[in-house]
């Protein structure tokens, strides 16, 4: 059975140092510190890997996360994968669950959570099913 969580989060972004230092000016590093607010009640912690351009409004970026917490009353965690890429404004992301990383009540955990930014307002929408052995 398919179901959707809704809710809405903040997250603060630090600036992480790069391994080979300043490689390349247009490259970045951050930590992700995130808490859910909705039907996914916790928090994440992950890291985001990014590349700008000399394009304004072009870059893509990679990340990983760990979400803890509880989803629509169920206990456990999760590792979302992201993959964002803008091309002049134009922005396209998927964030996806990454397979048999559920545990505890999460365990069977698939699906893929969409990122909208209101009036700089952070929403989700995750749709999601757990299939259980």
């Amino acid at each position: 059975m398919n179901h959707q969580a809704r809710g809405t989060f903040e997250v603060i972004l630090p600036t992480l140092s790069l391994h080979h230092g300043d490689a390349h000016s247009m490259m970045g590093r951050r930590a992700i510190d995130k808490q859910f607010h909705g039907d996914l009640q916790g928090s994440s912690q992950g890291e985001m890997l990014s590349a700008g351009t000399a394009v304004k409004g072009s870059a893509g970026y990679v990340a990983i996360e760990f979400v803890t917490g509880s989803l629509h009353g169920r206990n456990g965690s999760f590792a979302l994968q992201h993959n964002g890429v803008m091309t002049r404004g134009v922005a396209t992301l998927s964030c996806t669950v990454v397979p048999d990383s559920g545990t505890e009540e999460l365990r069977g955990l698939s699906g893929a959570l969409a990122i909208t930014i209101t009036d700089g307002k952070h929403h989700y929408e995750f749709n999601y099913r757990i299939d259980t052995d």
